[in-house]
């Protein structure tokens, strides 16, 4: 059979027989990253064939298993883990995106959210090692469940105003969101191809952020009617973000580990090494001696410091109530935007991954620099001293329009930034044990950057003051950036691991055969 003609039935392009297609359309941009993945594969599928580029021997596999979604690929482990996050950080977004939790008073959640970024920092650097001896499922379950407790804090809080049980959630929940975060981020920077890490990214942030325009949509909705009278959201709000927190946890029972995740190629994603409690110890504390993690500091200490302001000081502030959850719809959905723009920039703009790198970077501190500048004129025109009346979609005309773009833009940098900065450590290595703790090691100062953030606007901090600190942080990690992908990223597919898998090799074509380990894939030494 023909080579070109093989990497089609691969991939099933033919069109549906009048049922629905499995995959859904839920957002342009969703739609966009598809589309990039299935023309990458055509093209590739084309060019061996006009090459005649000799190959290495496939399996043959079954038509149930020979699907772009077949169940143990990157693509479709990657979708999960969107599905899981969209259910679980998503609608803690919107939740958060409301301004103080919903509530009239943000100090209950500003001290809730300072004890949930002060653990996640601790668990976020641990739990790239807790990934690597418990696994993905446990690991995902744990952190999933603990978004669910934190909504049903508010709840309570709703009910009784009592303060307590919402900062304990919120310690719990750091915990919790710092195992979640440091399994995706492996499973994001070691499953995709190399070459497609920027859209797999964009993918996933995609479908993760798609849960915060949903989860936006919940307090529009329920409190549309609700006046300005209205003080916090209506107790239906908490119950729907806890639903869908349920549901996400659940679905982490049907991620894979990443030794049964296999690539296109027949090559597993990668050469899983067991781990243990001391060899993690070992490796983690090395990364706070890892000039390419020094580098990275600013830009993860920046990465959620803005949010505070974002989200209580510009939606909190100058919003009414159910025009906060209509912005954060828009908020989370210029995300889903921001993403898809530079996943493609990262893989497609240069043959170089050096230059594409590089151009990367620079796109986005040119539009973060311009975003940031329409940050300042805004804020000049209120402060703590002098608060704004606040606007309503319907009601305020003319004056609601430049505040809201300005709030949609801050979530299309946001998206831009972080995707970069997951880009850069995808990277950086090829294997999953060496990314989940360089993930980990991000959300931990990240995180630790959050929990300061949040405790400057407790401090009652001036909004002016904040925005400058926030352009200033952001600002100066673009340089450092620069000189990480100078030095650190390689214009080849070799990747060298550190740590306990170093001196690996990660072949892009690696031939496997089919055996009974386990859908096919080799064994893992």
């Amino acid at each position: 059979m023909e080579r070109g003609r093989r990497e089609y039935l691969l991939y099933d392009f033919s069109p549906p027989k009048k049922s629905t297609p499995f995959i859904p359309s839920p957002s342009p941009s969703l739609s966009l990253s598809l589309s990039l993945l299935l023309s990458h594969h055509i093209m590739d599928a084309e060019m061996d064939e006009l090459t005649g580029e000799e190959q290495p021997m496939m399996p043959k596999l079954s038509s149930s298993s020979s699907s772009l979604l077949r169940y143990n690929s990157p693509l479709a482990q990657v979708l999960l883990i969107g599905l899981v996050c969209f259910c679980g950080p998503g609608m803690f977004n919107a939740l958060s995106g409301m301004g103080g939790g919903g509530q009239v008073d943000p100090t209950a959640a500003n001290k809730a959210n300072t004890a949930l970024y002060t653990t996640l920092a601790v668990f976020g650097v641990l739990g790239g090692g807790i990934y690597n001896v418990l696994g993905p499922r446990a690991t995902l379950f744990a952190g999933c469940s603990s978004y669910v407790l934190y909504a049903g804090s508010f709840l309570y809080y709703n009910r009784y105003q009592n303060q307590f049980f919402v900062i304990v959630a919120g310690a719990l929940l750091g915990a919790g969101a710092g195992l979640l975060w440091a399994g995706q981020g492996a499973m994001l920077t070691s499953f995709p191809p190399p070459d497609l890490k920027g859209t797999y990214i964009s993918l996933f942030w995609s479908i993760f952020n798609m849960g915060g325009v949903i989860g936006g949509l919940i307090p529009f909705i329920l409190n549309y009617n609700r006046g300005e009278a209205a003080a916090s959201v209506s107790d239906g709000t908490y119950l729907g973000f806890m639903v869908f927190m349920s549901i996400g946890t659940v679905l982490t029972l049907a991620i894979l580990h990443p030794s049964k995740v296999v690539r296109d190629d027949g090559s597993s994603c990668t050469n899983i090494k067991y781990s243990s409690v001391s060899i993690e110890i070992v490796e983690i504390l090395k990364l706070f001696l890892n000039w390419k993690m020094l580098l990275m500091v600013p830009a993860a200490w920046a990465s959620n410091f803005f949010y505070t302001y974002q989200f209580n000081n510009v939606n909190g502030v100058l919003f009414n109530l159910r025009t906060r959850g209509l912005n954060n719809v828009f908020y989370w959905g210029a995300q889903m935007f921001g993403s898809v723009m530079i996943g493609y920039l990262m893989d497609f703009s240069f043959k170089s991954r050096r230059m594409r790198g590089l151009v990367g970077i620079g796109v986005v501190a040119l539009f973060g620099t311009g975003i940031w500048v329409g940050g300042l004129v805004n804020q000049l025109g209120y402060s703590r001293n002098q608060m704004p009346t606040r606007l309503d979609f319907k009601e305020s005309g003319s004056a609601f329009a430049g505040p809201f773009i300005l709030y949609f833009s801050y979530g299309l940098l946001d998206a831009m930034f972080q995707s970069m900065i997951y880009w850069v450590i995808g990277a950086l290595a090829d294997d999953s044990e060496t990314l989940s703790r360089y993930t980990g090691f991000y959300k931990g100062v990240q995180s630790a950057g959050g929990a300061v953030a949040w405790q400057v606007d407790v401090h009652k901090v001036p909004f002016l003051n904040q925005l400058i600190a926030n352009w200033v942080m952001t600002t100066v990690s673009y340089p450092l950036l620069v000189v990480l992908v100078l030095l650190a990223v390689k214009d080849y597919l070799k990747v060298e691991g550190e740590g306990n898998s170093k001196g690996a090799d990660f072949s892009p074509a690696i031939p496997a055969f089919k055996d009974d380990t386990d859908g096919g894939r080799r064994k893992c030494i």
